[in-house]
């Protein structure tokens, strides 16, 4: 692991040793994190910096820097700190089987990103994850314990769901953020092509058709996630008639 990578980890798993130079300290990460969560909520992710963070704690630049190395380090701690451990389970409330596991995990998630929509533009890439963004993913993954999947394919479960509630969630904030309606916007532009030009599209317009006589009931999140599970359902059925030797 290279000194860079090493610098992530220990920022984010710790331990966090207080600074040994300087005055006494009046900042921990926790407090940095949260600052620059609040201007990229407000603001977006490209107006964070260190400059903006230290102005909004009360701080100079240089003394940020006694806590973090840099932007890249601070985004890391935001994430982390937006994204949190996943939500256990109420007490008392079995989790139920791994269905309602995965679906209760995609709407948690999909809230969580509708929030912080910035964190789509932060988790792309390779980059070192912290503890509570790799609860996240041991919770999707062990909801599919028993199930006959290989561990690939339950992480690749999981990277799908992840990738559904992404999608969505860049629709949504390419709309005006969560109040918005991508898919209304989206058919009232294709409704006035369909107008003009449906019989070069046959498919297209009865389809369309069709989803404006159901009111738009299968709207794009809904079908999407219960399509995935349709099919991971079918994968486990699958697998428990012809089990692997």
């Amino acid at each position: 692991m290279d000194g860079e990578h090493a610098e992530m980890v220990r920022l984010l798993w710790g331990p966090h040793p207080r600074p040994a130079r300087g005055p006494r300290p009046t900042l921990d990460l926790p407090r940095i994190a949260r600052a620059g969560i609040e201007i990229a909520d407000a603001e977006g992710l490209a107006d964070v910096s260190m400059q903006r963070v230290a102005e909004r704690l009360g701080v100079t630049k240089m003394a940020l820097y006694r806590y973090v190395p840099g932007k890249a380090q601070l985004v890391a701690l935001m994430v982390e700190a937006a994204i949190g451990p996943c939500p256990a389970p109420a007490p008392g409330h079995p989790p139920g089987g791994w269905r309602e596991q995965l679906d209760s995990w995609a709407r948690q998630l999909l809230a969580l990103f509708l929030q912080h929509s910035w964190v789509l533009a932060a988790t792309v890439g390779p980059r070192v994850q912290g503890p509570g963004e790799l609860s996240w993913l041991e919770r999707a993954v062990s909801a599919l314990d028993g199930t006959g999947l290989t561990g690939a394919e339950r992480m690749d479960a999981a990277v799908l769901l992840v990738g559904h509630v992404r999608g969505i969630t860049q629709q949504a904030h390419a709309s005006g953020g969560p109040a918005g309606n991508p898919e209304a916007q989206l058919g009232s532009i294709l409704g006035d092509l369909i107008r003009s030009h449906g019989e070069s599209y046959p498919a297209l317009t009865a389809a369309f058709a069709s989803a404006v006589e159901s009111d738009g009931q299968d709207q794009a999140w809904e079908f999407g996630l219960q399509r995935i599970l349709d099919g991971l359902a079918a994968l486990i059925d699958r697998r428990a008639a012809s089990p692997r030797p």
